[in-house]
């Protein structure tokens, strides 16, 4: 039986990410990047997270279902999940706090979204299975340069 319940409302893409520890993937992304557990199944090692800023993510103990094909460290090769939040400063503190390192170290990004400008703080750090996260927060858009 789970414990708590589904974010109101469900966001319309969710990411389902398997990990090989789940205690120390629910600390990485409970502890670390803020999320808080909105449900989770204790008999399935699942958890549904949210972070306060509306970010959702689904963690669950692999357990041999769904696998496409060989699991290797790192996982989720070619694969980049965005976090966005309202102060990306205080996410990267925690991250040093726990000693983990960056993958990008936070940095101020431009990108150009088709008709302007769109910039943001940022960071990557890898969770405990070698999933890419990007923590973002957005600081604004500017017209296109040139």
């Amino acid at each position: 039986m789970g414990i708590g319940a589904p974010p109101a409302p469900w966001a319309m893409l969710m990411a389902e990410m398997m990990v090989t520890d789940y205690p120390v993937s629910l600390g990485f992304w409970t502890d670390v990047l803020g999320f808080a557990i909105a449900f989770e199944r204790p008999a399935q090692r699942l958890a549904c997270l949210v972070h306060p800023d509306g970010a959702q993510v689904m963690i669950y103990q692999r357990d041999g279902d769904w696998e496409t094909g060989p699991m290797e460290a790192p996982f989720g090769r070619g694969m980049v999940v965005q976090v966005y939040v309202t102060d990306v400063d205080a996410v990267a503190a925690r991250v040093v706090a726990a000693g983990l390192p960056f993958y990008v170290e936070p940095r101020e990004k431009w990108r150009d979204w088709g008709d302007r400008m769109g910039g943001q703080r940022e960071f990557l750090v890898q969770d405990p299975d070698g999933y890419l996260v990007m923590v973002v927060e957005r600081i604004g858009e500017r017209p296109l340069e040139g």
